[in-house]
């Protein structure tokens, strides 16, 4: 568990690290747009001037000391692994004994403020200001000006207070892109009716797909905001849709339903196809369904990239199937193996985020228990776009705690109302900068976090940058007893022998090798595990009317290509068994010719190493006439 030191500790281990938003050319502003612009911008300056001069008189001594203390904060030099240890422990105690004092005097602050933090009678005002300082007028104008329904977009955001709450409480929409999100919003709205019931799962959904993916038409305003990314060709009007579906047709995992506008707004975010997220929730319902339901959250679909995608060189080779398909088939370094995690998170509507490191990609998500780091370093070492991963820690612990959060909201909109600078969000600057009303909502997070002893997760995998295929510890399957009816061995009026994969023999119980899966949909399966310390056999007693030639063949699942396992017959040599590649699903193998004895024969099976995860449903043995 994380000690109420936990921003001294986080602060020491952040890099040095800087990013920089690169500002898209300003668009030319038309005659309307220039008249919009002035609009926008006296609108913004008789807020701003109504506001401040309602806010009540702040203790000279005590601001005084807090922005001393914050100016000390932000002098505090880096640690880095060139710093000498007595100077490291000199750092960290100056950055404690700091840090102790300025949550102090940010507490009596916000003691004294709490009658104006804690009244709503100046939010809309604010949240005016609020969404115009993030898109700035100039960047309103420059969307506005396009058209008669492109203003009207903006004043219809403007008029709903309740929707203007909601957005900001989710962080804004990317970018600053209000009049595009409006857009996105307005036509899932069009196409959803169930979209349409406010504070619902689904609207819920629609406003944050529409927040985070504002690129129905590429932004033109320079301004970026927390959670800038790379523009995916992929309609947001579908992706909702695509999920409305998935949701009604109980695809998604039970969270789904609880989950607020801002975790929303990172489960449609992602660059794969609908088509690759409804196959990674099949393929995973069919080879892996142990992974869907553990009960570590942590691990819940993610674990997937662990067991089943290998640590190697990235190649490509599209023949293989779709864009999922051919990157679990052929395994990759850490990008590759990030992405892939995202996309069996969201797929089960999960929200979950890029967590950049240097020279190193991972990935983060949602789990009831806080947001987790997965296939990486600790949130010191990590960012998305602008925010590095000490800020969106906090901001995410501090969200659980709602009725406070809002009075770290109201400050941060009193910071845009006179005009301050923002307290850093970047990646090696974790806390620094910014004006009065930031700082105190900045402390107030802080001081959330502490009161309550909000713990940050540990890693889920350890401190593995390069997320290799070593074994972390558990991969032993859950023990699970298995109905004689699910062992039961039949045989067919034709001779046909059907063997339940589980009906072997030895081993009985799982290891870190073989184990014994309940199937999603009935009955159970064994999985042969691609990781493992060693090879493993697996063997069934098998009974037959007479001796002579039969045939064997399994009906299996895998997701690699070119899988061959070993079969031994009796005392036989072991002859090779080639599984199919089946992109996850169930089908029948081609088959293999064994001799059999009449009566009782042993039937061994394992596999070389290195080899490919196989799930294997039942055997069957076939007479040859």
């Amino acid at each position: 568990m994380k000690t109420p030191a936990l921003f001294a500790s986080i602060l020491l281990l952040a890099t040095a690290g800087t990013l920089t938003a690169n500002k898209q050319p300003e668009v030319p502003l038309t005659a309307r747009g220039k008249e919009l612009h002035g609009q926008y911008t006296k609108q913004l300056e008789t807020l701003r001037t109504e506001v401040t001069s309602a806010v009540p008189a702040i203790d000279a001594e005590k601001k005084t000391r807090f922005m001393e203390l914050r100016a000390k904060w932000d002098a505090l030099p880096a640690v880095s692994a060139d710093t000498k240890p007595n100077d490291a422990k000199a750092i960290e105690e100056q950055t404690e004994a700091i840090q102790s004092e300025l949550l102090s005097v940010g507490e009596t602050l916000v003691t004294d403020l709490k009658p104006l933090l804690s009244s709503d009678a100046l939010d809309p005002k604010l949240m005016r200001i609020a969404i115009l300082t993030h898109a700035t007028p100039r960047g309103l104008a420059e969307y506005a000006q396009q058209g008669a329904d492109k203003e009207k977009l903006i004043g219809q955001l403007f008029a709903d207070e309740a929707l203007m709450r909601q957005i900001l409480e989710a962080g804004g929409a990317n970018g600053g892109a209000y009049g595009n999100m409006m857009e996105i919003y307005n036509a899932i709205l069009a196409k959803s009716e169930l979209a349409r019931e406010r504070g619902t799962i689904l609207q819920r959904l629609a406003l944050g797909t529409a927040i985070h993916m504002p690129w129905k038409e590429k932004p033109e305003s320079g301004v970026y905001g927390i959670v800038h990314r790379t523009q995916y060709e992929i309609d947001q009007v579908d992706r909702y849709m695509y999920y409305e579906k998935a949701y009604l047709d109980g695809e998604l995992d039970p969270a789904f339903k609880d989950f607020n506008t801002w975790e929303c707004r990172f489960i449609t975010d992602s660059e794969y196809s609908n088509d690759d997220l409804t196959w990674a929730r099949q393929m995973m319902r069919t080879y892996r369904p142990d992974h869907i339901t553990t009960t570590d959250y942590k691990w819940r679909y993610t674990r997937f990239i662990k067991s089943d995608v290998p640590y190697c060189s990235t190649t490509h080779d599209p023949t293989i199937g779709s864009q999922a398909q051919e990157q679990v088939a052929l395994g990759g370094i850490c990008g590759r193996r990030a992405f892939l995690g995202r996309l069996t998170t969201r797929a089960f509507g999960i929200p979950t985020r890029a967590s950049t490191q240097t020279g190193h990609a991972a990935m983060s998500r949602w789990t009831p228990d806080g947001w987790a780091i997965c296939l990486g370093a600790w949130w010191s070492m990590a960012w998305n776009g602008p925010q590095g991963g000490l800020d969106f820690l906090l901001d995410s612990q501090s969200r659980e705690f709602a009725d406070d959060y809002q009075l770290i909201l109201r400050a941060q909109w009193l910071g845009d109302a006179f005009g301050e600078e923002d307290v850093s969000i970047k990646h090696g600057q974790f806390g620094k900068g910014g004006g009065f009303w930031d700082g105190l909502a900045f402390a107030k997070k802080q001081l959330i976090v502490k009161k309550a002893e909000v713990s940050a997760l540990e890693l889920a995998g350890g401190m593995q940058l390069g997320e290799s295929d070593e074994l972390i510890g558990d991969e032993v399957g859950e023990d699970i007893e298995i109905p004689d009816a699910d062992k039961k061995i039949v045989v067919a009026d034709d001779g046909t022998i059907t063997i339940p994969a589980v009906a072997c023999y030895s081993p009985r119980r799982s290891s870190d090798r073989i184990l014994f899966l309940k199937s999603w949909e009935e009955g159970h399966q064994l999985h042969y595990s691609r990781l493992g310390q060693r090879p493993e056999l697996f063997k069934y007693r098998i009974e037959v009317p007479a001796d002579g030639e039969y045939e064997l063949t399994a009906l299996a699942a895998t997701v690699s290509q070119n899988l061959q396992i070993l079969v031994r017959v009796n005392r036989d040599e072991p002859v090779p068994f080639s599984m199919p590649f089946t992109k996850g699903f169930w089908e029948n193998s081609a088959p293999v010719k064994v001799k059999l004895t009449e009566g009782n024969n042993i039937i061994s099976i394992t596999a070389r190493t290195p080899n490919r995860g196989v799930s294997i449903k039942n055997w069957q043995i076939k007479p040859v006439k």
